[in-house]
């Protein structure tokens, strides 16, 4: 059966692309064909070949299926500042029309585990009154949470299941990432979060030294 994902998290840099790429990781070491997308990306390296974001690498360089960058990133920005100011200092009207083009045609090449993964939280605004939220909404794709662990992760992840529920796409599941090695009481906010969270919990990933894909993905499940 072919499954597609659009994952989000709780906040930005709470390890949302360390999560994806161990998924596809995972998801190859299954068999399975793979394919990634991440729309939308400030924070870009101006290089030879263009401007390159390294998420956007890391989930092009998990992807089985002979993607090329700009499909995975077709909207890429230098500033590293919230996507819908980068894209208007740019002179770009960043749209939901003109990201679900682009997904649409990775998702059409119909691999086996395909993610789409958003930029910062659930409700990143994007031109006039959108949000990255009605990216996932318009491609109808059900959603995987990533939660960085730290203070104050147990609203934020609430907040966001609500959120992403309300909109009508089905929550299938969420994972905790540590990216707070001294977050205290550790067991005990996993113990309410999987209490809370309305969707099984796929994995909780631990503060690693070198967090590759192949690292991560032991630590993860596909059950989704």
């Amino acid at each position: 059966m072919k499954r597609a994902f659009f994952v989000t998290g709780t906040d930005t840099e709470i390890g949302k692309t360390t999560i994806a790429a161990g998924l596809l990781h995972a998801a190859r070491l299954a068999g399975l064909s793979t394919a990634a997308a991440k729309p939308v990306a400030s924070g870009c390296e101006l290089t030879e070949a263009g401007l390159r974001n390294g998420d956007a690498l890391a989930l092009l360089g998990e992807c089985s299926l002979p993607l090329r960058y700009e499909q995975v990133n077709p909207l890429a920005f230098e500033p590293a500042i919230a996507p819908h100011l980068a894209a208007r200092e740019s002179g770009v009207e960043l749209t939901v029309a003109a990201l679900a083009e682009p997904v649409r045609a990775v998702l059409a090449l119909g691999a086996d585990f395909t993610l789409v993964e958003g930029a910062g939280g659930w409700r990143v605004p994007l031109a006039g009154e959108q949000s990255l939220s009605d990216l996932a909404i318009a491609l109808q794709l059900p959603v995987i949470l990533v939660v960085g662990v730290r203070l104050g992760c147990i609203n934020h992840a609430l907040l966001s299941a609500e959120a992403i529920l309300r909109d009508g796409l089905p929550l299938v599941g969420w994972v905790a990432n540590l990216v707070d090695p001294n977050a205290s009481r550790l067991e005990d906010n996993l113990a309410t979060l999987r209490e809370r969270l309305p969707a099984p919990c796929l994995g909780f990933v631990p503060h690693l030294p070198v967090a590759t894909p192949a690292a991560v993905a032991p630590y993860l499940q596909l059950h989704c």
